[in-house]
């Protein structure tokens, strides 16, 4: 499978609730849509990294700093669905779903999502999960996962899980982090699904693919990236970046 390669999406809309015009955010001197694909253009996996966009205002911005945005219908009702659309035009193996509200997504967690479905041609989908900060446990807003000895996921909740009924024996509850890769063919598939009940109950997307009998192979790497979802995230993320920028010189 030499000639597998992957391609990075980031999901991008004005129309967010809790903070309207999100993409186009200022940080630092940089509209936050920036940010995240500079960071994704880090990757070493990557062929290419492409803003998926119902608005026009978000393409001309991502053309005016030298990205390149592909338009979408403004009827989706999530993300996938609209990575989904993009992806029947392309060629590409393997599609990357970066979220666009974490400006400091680590290039290096982009590679560890890609890097079992270049491996592994058995494998579908895949998504990454850290250890979950003791402030998060019962955060419902802080999805858990809990997975297999082979590392597939059995679940994910708001709740956290597992219980720890025997807490001597009690194992790492796994804050699950929304970066998913999926092999081309099966995003797909998965975005011509219903709606599933689980999904409908707990309100995560992700549990339709395991209600219809799917895998995702969960990998686990340091640390949750901050998203913004909120004006106070976004006062949080500008100090960040406005910190590592002046570390940087």
């Amino acid at each position: 499978m030499g000639d597998v390669y992957a391609v990075g999406m980031i999901p991008a809309r004005m129309a967010a609730t809790r903070l309207p015009g999100k993409p186009l955010v200022d940080i630092c001197g940089k509209p936050m849509i920036q940010r995240v694909w500079e960071q994704a253009c880090g990757s070493r996996t990557l062929r290419e990294v492409l803003v998926v966009t119902p608005d026009e205002e978000i393409l001309r911005t991502v053309e005016a700093f030298g990205g390149r945005a592909v338009m979408t219908s403004a009827s989706h009702r999530s993300g996938t669905d609209r990575l989904a659309e993009a992806a029947r035009s392309l060629e590409a193996d393997v599609v990357v779903n970066i979220q666009g509200d974490e400006p400091l997504i680590e290039p290096a967690a982009i590679d560890a999502a890609a890097a079992p479905l270049l491996r592994d041609p058995a494998l579908e989908m895949t998504s990454l999960m850290a250890r979950c900060p003791a402030d998060q446990l019962d955060n419902p807003a802080t999805v858990k996962v809990v997975c297999a000895a082979d590392g597939s996921a059995l679940y994910f909740s708001r709740s956290r899980v597992p219980f720890p009924r025997n807490a001597e024996q009690a194992v790492p509850v796994m804050q699950h982090i929304g970066l998913y890769a999926y092999r081309r063919s099966f995003l797909l598939t998965y975005a011509a699904l219903p709606p599933a009940l689980l999904e409908r109950t707990e309100m995560l997307e992700q549990l339709r693919v395991l209600e219809n009998g799917y895998r995702i192979h969960m990998v686990e790497v340091a640390a949750a990236p901050l998203s913004v979802d909120t004006p106070d995230d976004l006062a949080r993320m500008r100090q960040l970046v406005e910190s590592r920028l002046r570390a940087q010189g």
